[in-house]
């Protein structure tokens, strides 16, 4: 049951930040969907492996290749679908967890914290540039299959 109320609420706040993006009405129940399949697919996965940092990771790469995926399906840019997936994943309670240490001088805690927060991010930035460019790979090798 707990799987389900952790669909259910990715799909609200994903498409409700679609909303807030000003999305196109017809794309905010995609967004929901992708946020969704990224939280599923981090929820697992960190669930499993107990490792955050490679969930949020196949999470984020996941999204972005849906994203380019609908994007290209559906003629709009790719920064609809893929901003408002990940969504779910980005560590915004984690980062207000470390602020608050800080703020209360218990800096151990807080450069903890922080750090998490920043592999995390650097985990969500790298999933994105990574589908990127296996989707320019993918595209070089469709137009030198057209070309022979």
């Amino acid at each position: 049951m707990a799987i389900f109320a952790q669909l259910i609420t990715s799909f609200i706040a994903t498409g409700a930040f679609g909303i807030i993006f000003n999305a196109p009405k017809e794309t905010l129940v995609k967004c929901g969907l992708i946020g969704m399949g990224g939280w599923l697919i981090y929820y697992l996965l960190n669930g499993y492996l107990d490792d955050a940092i490679l969930a949020t990771l196949a999470a984020t790469i996941f999204v972005a290749v849906i994203s380019q995926e609908l994007a290209k399906f559906n003629k709009t840019p790719v920064i609809i679908f893929s901003v408002a997936g990940i969504i779910p994943l980005v560590p915004g309670g984690l980062a207000y967890d470390a602020m608050r240490n800080f703020v209360e001088n218990d800096y151990n805690t807080a450069i903890g914290l922080a750090a998490k927060v920043l592999m995390l991010a650097g985990s969500i930035a790298f999933g994105l540039v990574f589908s990127e460019v296996i989707n320019q790979v993918i595209r070089k090798i469709n137009q030198n299959k057209i070309r022979t």
